[in-house]
């Protein structure tokens, strides 16, 4: 299984303006990609472990393993793009 951990704030406007584009785009990769969204203030651990510097960041992770990533807001295209390309 795929999962793509979204690490945000509540505080961070570009993380606010992606979450129209998660609710539009997530159901087509129902099945295939399992969403965990990670709140920096709140889990700091887990935002130091993979390093997050700025947020919105999108990473993407296979089989334990983070295979890519996204920093910053991204068009819903683009993150469709990109959320397919890594499901190959």
């Amino acid at each position: 299984m795929i999962t793509l951990i979204d690490f945000y704030a509540d505080w961070c406007g570009p993380c606010h303006a992606m979450k129209p584009v998660f609710e539009k785009v997530m159901p087509e990769f129902s099945g295939k990609i399992t969403l965990e969204k990670v709140n920096v203030d709140v889990d700091q651990a887990k935002a130091q472990t993979f390093g997050i510097m700025s947020i919105p960041t999108m990473v993407i992770v296979k089989d334990g393993k983070e295979v890519d990533r996204k920093v910053g807001m991204l068009a819903e295209p683009a993150f469709r793009k990109w959320l397919a390309g890594n499901t190959l």
